[in-house]
């Protein structure tokens, strides 16, 4: 197996955003400014693998710095590779802005809604979609900006909606979605619907695209806090569970697990350099 060189991260890392890299509550990152700013010198991508639209992560990889990597957005639902991340015969797009080619593994949002709708009827559920929101409403439950609630909004594989029913219901719900090739996952302020993907089955997809550009199989680090992010943590080599306060069990059989002290770009920090500071070449590298 051909090993990698300088210029060939050996190793993914395959980061949450909102309560993970990014503060819950005001979406600031400056606390993990420092190793992100390491991790690019070292040429290391780090992945946003978001339940965030693509409309919002093309902004968020601008302010922060990960234009040249993938994202996984709306839970797995949406796939992005930049050009160096593409087959040559297979992804190149022309007509694509930055040169970005999208894979959309789960189904389409008008059916995820429509499906949604009739479920509710039929089964009397209570509970709201994204999709019927107002902006005013989205902004109220997200505290986002006007433009950044309108990015949330843009839907492409997923719904997001507010469960407002008891535990039996709500149950009922995931049997149902199930029969219909659907699931349904929990995020931090929403529950989730898309098709049978994930978070982790999109990680895994971006590391056979990996081997199979670069020859050789990169080890994977997992960062998130929320329940789900544990699909994506019990597939990477390292994960790391960032201290929240939504109060869910998270459980994870993956032995090389680290839980984090601090909430957070904190908390994302200190998981980071849990795993890295204890590398060759990392224990003396001076953070600046």
């Amino acid at each position: 197996m051909t090993q990698p060189t300088l210029n060939q991260p050996p190793l993914l890392v395959f980061t949450d955003l909102d309560g993970s890299l990014l503060d819950h509550d005001t979406y600031d990152w400056q606390p993990a400014s420092t190793w992100l700013h390491r991790l690019e010198q070292r040429a290391i991508p780090v992945i946003p693998t978001t339940s965030k639209t693509r409309a919002e992560l093309l902004a968020l990889r601008h302010e922060l710095g990960l234009e040249q990597t993938p994202f996984i957005a709306e839970n797995g639902a949406v796939i992005g590779l930049p050009p160096s991340w593409q087959h040559a015969r297979l992804d190149r797009d022309p007509a694509s802005p930055d040169g970005l080619v999208v894979k959309t593994p789960s189904m389409d949002v008008d059916f995820i809604r429509r499906r949604l709708d009739v479920v509710r009827e039929r089964h009397g559920l209570r509970f709201r979609r994204m999709g019927e929101m107002d902006l005013a409403e989205v902004r109220e439950l997200t505290g986002l900006s006007a433009a950044g609630a309108e990015q949330a909004m843009i839907r492409e594989g997923s719904e997001p909606l507010v469960w407002e029913d008891n535990d039996t219901k709500l149950q009922a719900l995931h049997e149902t979605l199930r029969v219909d090739g659907l699931r349904l996952t929990r995020g931090g302020r929403f529950w989730h619907v898309m098709g049978a993907v994930d978070k982790g089955q999109a990680a895994e997809w971006l590391v056979a695209r990996f081997e199979s550009l670069r020859g050789y199989r990169p080890r994977t680090l997992g960062l998130g806090d929320g329940p789900n992010d544990l699909a994506l943590l019990s597939t990477t080599d390292m994960a790391v569970i960032i201290a929240a306060s939504h109060g869910q069990a998270m459980t994870l059989e993956n032995a090389r697990v680290y839980r984090t002290r601090a909430r957070g770009p904190a908390g994302w920090s200190e998981g980071v350099a849990h795993w890295l500071t204890q590398e060759p070449g990392w224990e003396n590298d001076e953070q600046r």
